[in-house]
């Protein structure tokens, strides 16, 4: 079984189940994104891979080896933690020198290696300079290299760009990225961000209540969310509770939604759609029909909220796309059915 296979894992603290029954398959060169709520589990889902927590049943097989019973540093897994845990009264080259000095290899080979490393990261000629002396981009670029130095056969972090700015969060998401695809590394990173996760990821992973809700790709979870935590946690949406009618047409606010028809069976359900599209026009006639509450500039994307039975629908446009709508005014409201998700209430 050729990459990353979490086989029924499951992880209980007394009566508190903090994973419950994970399965989870992550082919070689993934880059994965586990991302949810704090207290959903990604944490201790990540630890359980690393070796750090024993599960309390399932297992973790990486290429046909189970390695649930491998204790942590003969995983030979690479781990950068949002503390970073850098020694402050090492040098950078010394640090990142330090797993292969423990492992025994001969001074010049652990030079090259660090000289290869820090080439690696953009911090080339930053070898002698003490870790207090580093921003905190540069000291994120120092344990990641660390983390690489022998090669893993994983690279796991955990919330590893918490700590920083949002303008260098960005930029390092980016740079992070881009050395994962340069290496062809399996990676794993468990973060609370949503804009990290869809930046970053191949696969992005949904956890809530300690368990997976979806796994998929970026796209995919957000344009096809698998139920509405899912729709609601991911970005914005509108999540409006609708019926059917008649000939299984759904309905909201007494208005049929064009196009768009409820699951045979189905009576009650929600309708997720992005506000993005949402359409809001002067003419309510065949529309729902609502009355803006508010309206937010943002510069680059205008939000208008419009109140419609009790039900607040947000559309958002862009300032080209904006209409002449002011607070107050009453609107139609269109839910283009292609861009419509009908979920389980």
């Amino acid at each position: 079984m050729s990459g990353l296979h979490l086989k029924d894992l499951s992880k209980r603290f007394g009566n508190f189940t903090a994973v419950d029954d994970v399965e989870l398959t992550v082919p070689h060169g993934t880059f994965v994104c586990m991302l949810g709520p704090s207290g959903c589990g990604k944490t201790t889902l990540l630890r359980m891979i690393a070796g750090l927590e024993e599960p309390s049943a399932g297992s973790v097989v990486l290429d046909d080896e189970d390695l649930t019973p491998v204790p942590t540093h003969k995983r030979n897994f690479g781990m950068v933690f949002q503390s970073l845990a850098l020694f402050p009264h090492l040098t950078v080259g010394e640090n990142i020198a330090y797993p292969l000095r423990i492992r025994g290899i001969d001074k010049d080979k652990r030079r090259k290696r660090v000289e290869e490393l820090l080439a690696l990261v953009h911090l080339p000629d930053y070898a002698a300079r003490p870790v207090s002396k580093l921003s905190g981009g540069q000291r994120q670029r120092v344990a990641i290299a660390r983390a690489l130095a022998l090669s893993p056969r994983l690279f796991l972090l955990d919330e590893p760009l918490s700590a920083l700015d949002a303008k260098l969060r960005e930029a390092m998401q980016v740079e992070l990225r881009q050395l994962q695809q340069k290496l062809g590394i399996t990676t794993i990173v468990v973060t609370h961000d949503q804009r990290e996760a869809m930046t970053m990821a191949d696969l992005v992973v949904v956890m809530g209540e300690g368990r997976i809700r979806q796994a998929a790709s970026p796209m995919e979870i957000y344009r096809k969310p698998a139920d509405a935590f899912v729709a609601d946690f991911i970005g914005s949406t509108n999540l409006l509770e609708v019926e059917a009618d008649s000939v299984g047409r759904a309905v909201f606010l007494g208005q049929p939604i064009a196009g768009l028809s409820l699951p045979e069976g189905m009576a009650k359900g929600l309708v997720s759609i992005r506000p993005e599209n949402v359409h809001l026009t002067e003419n309510t006639n065949g529309a729902i029909r609502g009355r803006v509450t508010f309206i937010r500039d943002l510069g680059g994307t205008i939000e208008t909220f419009v109140e419609a039975g009790g039900t607040i629908i947000v559309a958002v446009t862009t300032p080209r796309e904006r209409s002449n709508v002011e607070a107050g005014a009453e609107v139609g409201v269109t839910l283009p059915a292609e861009s419509c998700v009908v979920l389980q209430q």
